[in-house]
């Protein structure tokens, strides 16, 4: 990271217990050094074991990542960037719709049988991603799910997470995947309007669709992380930590333009 970047990203970071009088005792590593190397394997797609030397070792930038990712720090740091760049753009901190969508990733070898599947639609065995992001394109919600498990059950459930974490929402754009007892589910039980957006029957080749263009430019930015073009984590909730990272760096990139 550069010192501008460095800036912006060290004023996002959860404050440490042992600073807050929580107990606990400070860190013996600098954490610069170790958020530097996390994005260095989440961009570069590395094995943690391949950590260059200019780094901390790996076993220790993995007990970081897996700290921050078992305590909830890794969302919290996410969500802290995301509200500056709402905030920069213009916009409240607290979003008020949303849009919804998948993306089928091929699973590498590492990942357990029990966590993965086959998407029929997309011809793919793996994982699937599902993502909610605000009209910036920022994530508000992540879930990685098999490939095997239907969009309007996985929907559900994050439906159900983004209600929870982000009370305001009351509109999501979704596609056609999303139809059915779902939108009956939205609109009933979370008061979020479902509203499906499709693609007409007359249109031939590539076009821009109202809204959920928006989620798809998201996918974009997160393929640019290496890590991200297959799914190589034991665990999903690992998925989701690496997305959340790709996403940070992202917007951490963002706010130190804006603040040259």
């Amino acid at each position: 990271m550069s010192d501008a970047e460095w800036a912006v990203v060290r004023d996002a970071m959860p404050v440490p217990g042992w600073l807050e009088g929580r107990g606990g005792q400070p860190q013996s590593y600098c954490h610069r050094q170790m958020v530097d190397a996390v994005r260095y394997l989440v961009a570069g797609g590395i094995t943690w074991r391949e950590m260059p030397a200019d780094f901390p070792a790996w076993d220790r930038v993995y007990a970081f990542f897996r700290r921050w990712r078992d305590k909830g720090l890794t969302s919290e740091f996410h969500d802290r960037l995301r509200d500056r760049v709402r905030v920069v753009a213009g916009r409240d901190a607290e979003p008020t719709a949303g849009i919804i969508d998948v993306q089928s990733v091929k699973a590498a070898a590492s990942v357990p049988a029990s966590t993965r599947g086959f998407d029929g639609g997309k011809k793919v065995n793996g994982r699937k991603r599902h993502i909610v992001v605000d009209t910036l394109g920022l994530l508000l919600a992540v879930m990685v799910t098999a490939a095997s498990v239907t969009d309007r059950d996985a929907g559900q459930t994050l439906l159900v997470r983004l209600r929870e974490r982000h009370w305001r929402v009351t509109r999501v754009w979704a596609d056609g995947g999303y139809t059915g007892r779902l939108v009956d589910f939205a609109r009933g039980v979370l008061r979020v309007a479902l509203t499906v957006v499709r693609r007409s029957d007359d249109t031939s080749g590539f076009t821009v669709l109202p809204k959920r263009w928006l989620v798809e430019r998201t996918f974009a930015w997160l393929m640019h992380s290496r890590r991200l073009a297959r799914d190589y984590e034991t665990r999903t909730d690992t998925s989701e930590a690496v997305i959340e990272w790709a996403m940070s760096m992202v917007m951490s990139r963002r706010l130190a333009r804006r603040a040259r």
